[in-house]
């Protein structure tokens, strides 16, 4: 390895390279973990001798914003442009994923550019490490390939995390209404109920609960119940919650009573679950034929077919050829 590193220029260069960008890289992180602290020191410091707060752009907590969010806008700031054309429908794919943040769209764009340009920059570094030569066909066929990958990976990634956050607030939902039926109908009024249940569920279902404490933290704010209803259905992003909350918004606005819409809701609730794992039970015939078809049937079919062709080489071959 070290012969190929001395005897290559190109991978020694790249070697170099990628060890400056290491030494560089850990010296900033260094650098800039103690001029934070430094200047958080100070800050805590001069609280403590004037016995005053900092002002409201420059409170402590101003300080926690999350490093990425600063590349982000550091690039930005460069000339680069993140936005999306689609953007609001991004917005939406990586909400339902649980990417709630506001730099979220941004984040992701940039992580997609990074991998276009880092994974075919990968195979050209590995090829010239090993020696091989890269033609012009292979590089443009899979550089293609890798391009492609590092396009396409995270938007399957956003895609399988959102059907799997779907998924689990869809089997918790039902439990959560069960519980704020109960809560209703000791006394408790809805933003009580709502924080009631966001507090039993916090193990069991901690997405559901996510939601529920949020919707809660909105209506002590001083929304208005429909606002606080409705955001919580957008967040969710499933339509059983959009259902439920259209539901709660029509009881408030109509009068009637919550406890009666609760008991309707959760009794077809628990309709649509059982009918979703009845659903399950009836695939799995279908599904079962698969490997039944692939692995079982041809052992089947050359258990029963190997006396006679046994019997056919030992017996009928012989005769035909005279023996």
């Amino acid at each position: 390895m070290m012969d190929l590193i001395a005897s290559t220029p190109a991978v020694r260069i790249s070697v170099l390279l990628a060890l400056f960008a290491l030494v560089a890289l850990g010296i900033w992180s260094l650098v800039t973990l103690a001029a934070r602290r430094m200047a958080v020191r100070g800050e805590l410091r001069q609280i403590h001798a004037t016995g005053t707060t900092l002002p409201a752009s420059e409170s402590l907590t101003a300080r926690n914003d999350s490093a990425w969010i600063r590349l982000v806008d550091r690039i930005e700031k460069a000339g680069l442009d993140l936005s999306d054309s689609k953007g609001d429908d991004l917005t939406e794919r990586l909400r339902a994923a649980g990417y709630t943040s506001p730099a979220a769209p941004r984040l992701y764009t940039l992580l997609r550019l990074v991998l276009v340009i880092t994974l075919p920059t990968l195979l050209v570094a590995l090829s010239l490490w090993s020696g091989r030569e890269l033609s012009y066909l292979r590089l443009y066929i899979f550089g293609s390939i890798f391009a492609a990958l590092g396009l396409f990976v995270p938007a399957l990634y956003v895609r399988a995390k959102a059907d799997r956050r779907r998924e689990q607030i869809v089997n918790g939902f039902p439990d959560c209404l069960d519980l704020m039926l109960v809560c209703v109908e000791a006394g408790l009024g809805l933003e009580a109920a709502l924080d009631r249940v966001a507090k039993e569920m916090i193990t069991s279902h901690p997405l559901v609960s996510n939601l529920l404490a949020t919707a809660t933290l909105r209506l002590r704010a001083g929304s208005s119940r429909e606002e606080a209803l409705r955001r919580l259905a957008d967040e969710a992003g499933v339509d059983e919650i959009r259902s439920f909350s259209t539901l709660l918004i029509q009881s408030d606005k109509l009068g009637t009573s919550i406890s009666t819409t609760l008991r309707v809701y959760a009794a077809e609730m628990r309709e649509r679950r059982r009918m979703r794992a009845e659903e399950k039970a009836h695939r799995l015939p279908v599904l079962i034929s698969i490997p039944l078809v692939v692995f079982m049937l041809p052992v089947m079919i050359g258990t029963l077919m190997l006396p006679a062709a046994i019997r056919v080489i030992t017996q009928l071959l012989p005769a035909l050829n005279g023996g």
